[in-house]
């Protein structure tokens, strides 16, 4: 046993990896724990490190022992993992999506406080998570005496890749009830690199013709209409880069990235983590928010088909929040991460 109260993965319980992150990572990560241990966690924790953490136990940001638990588990709940300046280390998420071939990104966004710019927003993004221009297939051309005069990175996407998360986000929104897809691409300008991408999730959309709704945007053009009226979009589907940035933005209409949660879905595995990054600056501090992580596990329990104790998760943060009115610093209040969760656990266990 350790601090995590690890499991060894005994009848009834979920086998997972639990990697505490850098920063703010530790505090929030233990902030996950109670919460899900006072909904009863289905998950056996084996605890491993990465990021900082990593590179000072074993010279690694990405140890083989830390790999070779998820290859165990095929699930993992991370807090914020920092890639270290230099030393040629690659980024670690892109690594962890190679290595586990996690070909969806997953990125819901609700509103979770009442006044703010926008209201009632419900929005799910789903991004390509291995193709497009982060393949970062990139060489310099020297010229003279300039050795990077010239900069080329190309893009790669594959017909049966966009096949694959077009039919991943139409499934999603069978499986949620949701009403509508839309498509975002480039296809007016990249019309090779994108133009694949729109033809082959148009032809998956047909397959779901009657149940599920479908029309494309230019990413421009979507990026304008979802500050200009949101409430026109349901469910996305983009490229790997158009992804990361739109979802930045749709973080932003929520009240940005302390409210987003992530999933890194494959076929064999997934990852479920905070959006944001380790925020070293308030580490320590009892400052940080928790709740984008808490939501990433309340993914994690949906993806295990414990949906009844996501909900009572999510239920407890919206109570919190706005019956209780305890919010972090970031949310205009003044609650420490201790306070904050010690009431959503008092929420979920009947005290309040």
């Amino acid at each position: 046993m350790n601090e995590y109260n690890a499991g060894r993965g005994d009848a009834g319980t979920i086998p997972a990896t639990l990697i505490p992150g850098d920063g703010i990572g530790p505090e929030i990560v233990d902030a996950a724990v109670k919460v899900l241990d006072a909904l009863g966690s289905p998950f056996a924790w084996d605890v491993q490190q990465g990021g900082l953490a990593g590179v000072a136990a074993g010279g690694d940001p990405l140890p083989k022992a830390t790999l070779d638990s998820i290859h165990r588990t095929k699930l993992a709940l991370k807090g914020p993992l920092t890639t270290p300046v230099g030393g040629g280390f690659r980024s670690i998420n892109v690594r962890l999506r190679e290595e586990f071939q996690l070909y969806a990104n997953l990125r819901p966004a609700h509103t979770l406080v009442p006044g703010g710019r926008f209201e009632n927003i419900d929005l799910i993004l789903v991004r390509e998570n291995l193709e497009g221009l982060y393949v970062a297939f990139e060489h310099y051309i020297p010229i003279g005496d300039d050795p990077q005069a010239v900069a080329i990175s190309s893009g790669v996407n594959t017909r049966e890749g966009s096949r694959r998360i077009a039919r991943f986000a139409f499934e999603h929104a069978v499986k949620l009830g949701r009403k509508k897809v839309t498509i975002v691409h480039k296809a007016n300008v990249l019309k090779a690199l994108t133009g694949v991408f729109l033809q082959a999730a148009r032809e998956v959309a047909q397959e779901y013709e009657g149940r599920i709704a479908f029309d494309d945007r230019i990413v421009d053009a979507c990026a304008m209409q979802l500050v200009l009226n949101p409430w026109q979009f349901d469910v996305i589907v983009t490229t790997n880069l158009f992804g990361d940035i739109l979802s930045d933005l749709i973080a932003g209409l929520v009240g940005g990235l302390g409210a987003a949660p992530g999933a890194n879905i494959g076929a064999a595995a997934a990852i479920f983590e905070a959006v944001h990054g380790s925020a070293p600056d308030i580490a320590g501090k009892g400052l940080a928010n928790p709740t984008a992580l808490l939501l990433a596990a309340g993914l994690m329990l949906d993806h295990v088909g414990r949906t009844e104790a996501a909900g009572r998760l999510r239920g407890a943060i919206d109570a919190v929040l706005n019956q209780d009115k305890i919010r972090t610093g970031d949310l205009g209040g003044t609650a420490s991460t201790r306070d904050f969760t010690s009431a959503i656990v008092g929420r979920i266990s009947g005290r309040v």
